[in-house]
């Protein structure tokens, strides 16, 4: 089960194009970095690729088909800013279960401690909060998973242990993974290839 990309377009009204005629393909199992000057649009990429933005050309396929908006989405796209990406007026048990039931084995393994749950987000870290938003996108039905600046706000000691769990998984249910970062020695040691944005686009 393949994602492509084909000839992408994407630009906010009244603004000029972050890119055009964008073509890409990840296959399962594989990891590709994504590299690009800021401005190239590599989170407005990652955000149609999950299904947050709808592209002003070109269209996103699963397995040769459009992906189906309704439910849950096979491609799920990790923020660089967690706080940003949970409801702050609901507490972390129900955060962590909006859209599946993650098992504790998961929940062990990405270090989310019982106590937590019933906490609000504002009494977390970002680094915990980051767990959360983990185990969230991690569904029995994702298929590609985004991390877009996933551990770039988090110190050392976290960052090892969010991508050591992450991988792990990737690894163990064959997912198809898109690295954004711009720590050239991660990207480096992680991905099979790296696709540079600014190479693959036109702008006009």
């Amino acid at each position: 089960m393949k994602i492509e990309a084909k000839n992408l377009g994407f630009r906010y009204d009244g603004y000029p194009w972050l890119f055009r005629n964008v073509d890409l393909t990840i296959q399962p199992g594989e990891i590709v970095g994504l590299k690009a000057p800021s401005g190239y649009g590599k989170t407005s990429l990652c955000k149609i690729l999950a299904g947050y933005e709808k592209p002003v050309e070109g269209e996103v396929l699963l397995n040769g088909e459009p992906i189906n908006s309704k439910g849950f989405h096979p491609v799920q796209l990790i923020f660089q800013h967690p706080e940003k990406a949970v409801n702050p007026r609901w507490k972390m048990d129900k955060v962590l279960n909006e859209g599946w039931r993650p098992d504790q084995s998961l929940l062990d393994l990405l270090g989310i401690e019982k106590e937590w749950m019933t906490r609000w987000p504002n009494e977390l870290s970002g680094g915990e909060l980051q767990r959360f938003c983990v185990a969230r996108a991690l569904g029995p039905d994702t298929k590609f998973l985004i991390a877009d600046e996933m551990t770039t706000m988090l110190d050392a000691i976290t960052q090892a242990q969010i991508w050591h769990a992450v991988l792990e998984i990737v690894r163990e249910r064959n997912m198809g993974m898109i690295v954004v970062s711009h720590e050239e020695k991660l990207v480096q040691r992680l991905c099979h290839r790296v696709i540079n944005l600014d190479e693959i686009t036109s702008r006009m």
